[in-house]
């Protein structure tokens, strides 16, 4: 399985607007971060994690002309305001597109999206999305995924397990229970906002004590915040850790 980082910055990005922070002015391509996503890849099967508010740039940039599903984390505008523009997957593909989340999220969803659901309103005009509730393993595109529960902020929200993969965004910690579900990675994404301690995200020292716990082959860094220099941040992270960044490309196992 192809795993490409779609967007790897926070809620607001990098840059942030009107900041002159030296990261947000900075000339290197690896300190430019959209909204956090990721595009997985099996033959010729493609499936999102989160619609990114940046994902028509983002789909631009990877040269995407197909998506099979998106499977979201939580309905915060970063991870879901890209679902409207799934309707030109909708156009190209001519059916609607599977939307997998929790209960909670998927109604959060209908509320955003309430033009979608609403029935007088004309089909060309809006995305067409089969919302799907995640209560339990389930397969799709040809992948077993794995929901497991973690924690942002107060709210229970969703990463997933693809075979030895798992991608965990905007949590600030992880529920006993989800620890035995992470065993036996090759591959753990997972959130560092900054240093500074934050009521909903891991700090950086939070997110490396979760992969020491955890233990994975390798580790890399998301929703990543204007606080870190790429270059600088790789410099202080241990081995096997690295921060992701936007259009990195990987490989992993997706056999269970």
């Amino acid at each position: 399985m192809k795993v490409t980082f779609m967007g790897t910055g926070t809620s607001v990005g990098v840059p942030s607007i009107g900041c002159q922070c030296p990261v947000c002015r900075s000339h290197d391509p690896l300190n430019r971060r959209t909204r956090t996503s990721a595009l997985l890849a099996v033959e010729e099967h493609r499936v999102l994690i989160d619609a990114s508010i940046d994902l028509r740039q983002q789909a631009l940039r990877e040269e995407m002309d197909v998506l099979h599903a998106v499977l979201v984390t939580h309905a915060h505008a970063d991870h879901v305001f890209g679902l409207d523009d799934v309707r030109m997957f909708n156009f190209r593909q001519q059916a609607p597109m599977p939307i997998y989340a929790s209960a909670a999220t998927l109604a959060d969803i209908r509320r955003t999206f309430w033009y979608v659901f609403e029935a007088t309103l004309a089909a060309s005009s809006r995305p067409q999305l089969a919302l799907k509730e995640v209560n339990g393993p389930f397969e799709v595109a040809g992948l077993r995924v794995l929901p497991f529960e973690v924690i942002h902020g107060a709210m229970p929200i969703l990463g997933y397990r693809i075979g030895r993969f798992a991608y965990i965004t905007d949590a600030s910690a992880l529920p006993e229970a989800t620890f035995p579900l992470l065993a036996r990675l090759d591959v753990l994404v997972i959130n560092a906002l900054r240093h500074k301690p934050h009521p909903t995200h891991f700090t950086l020292t939070g997110a490396l004590d979760t992969i020491a716990r955890i233990a994975p082959r390798r580790a890399y860094l998301t929703h990543i915040s204007h606080d870190f220099d790429h270059a600088a941040l790789s410099r202080e992270l241990p081995e096997g850790v690295q921060p992701a960044h936007d259009g990195l490309t990987i490989e992993v196992d997706h056999e269970t």
